[in-house]
């Protein structure tokens, strides 16, 4: 089974020596997504509800160039800052798994890279 990285800059850089997703056979592993504009690599906003959009629609992008959509997603796990933001981000990620919803995790977390208050990692079925 051969290992084939995705990258598309329609999503944030790496940060970090890690790769956006790596597509292994039919499984796709995407890296955790905070809101960064891919085009300025700055956060979208401080707002949770506008960081959550900027997430999906980061997971989004890579989903696609690896041929995929969010209704091959199997499994999210969800950081958050603040659990008193759960309700928030559930609003806003409800808008984007309407049928066909994944598994998922959702922990709190001390600290997120950049201080965001949300970070989405997943993984997606060919």
């Amino acid at each position: 089974m051969e290992k084939k990285i995705i990258y598309t800059d329609k999503a944030p850089k790496a940060i970090g020596p890690y790769s956006q997703a790596v597509l292994m056979g039919d499984l796709l592993f995407v890296s955790g997504q905070i809101p960064l504009d891919p085009e300025t690599m700055t956060i979208v906003s401080d707002d949770v509800k506008l960081q959550t959009h900027q997430v999906l629609k980061n997971l989004q992008a890579i989903l696609n160039e690896a041929g995929m959509s969010l209704e091959n997603v199997v499994k999210t796990t969800v950081y958050i800052k603040d659990m008193n933001d759960f309700a928030a981000i559930n609003e806003v990620y409800a808008e984007y798994f309407t049928t066909n919803k994944p598994a998922r995790a959702c922990v709190e977390v001390a600290r997120l890279p950049k201080d965001v208050k949300v970070e989405i990692e997943l993984i997606a079925h060919k």
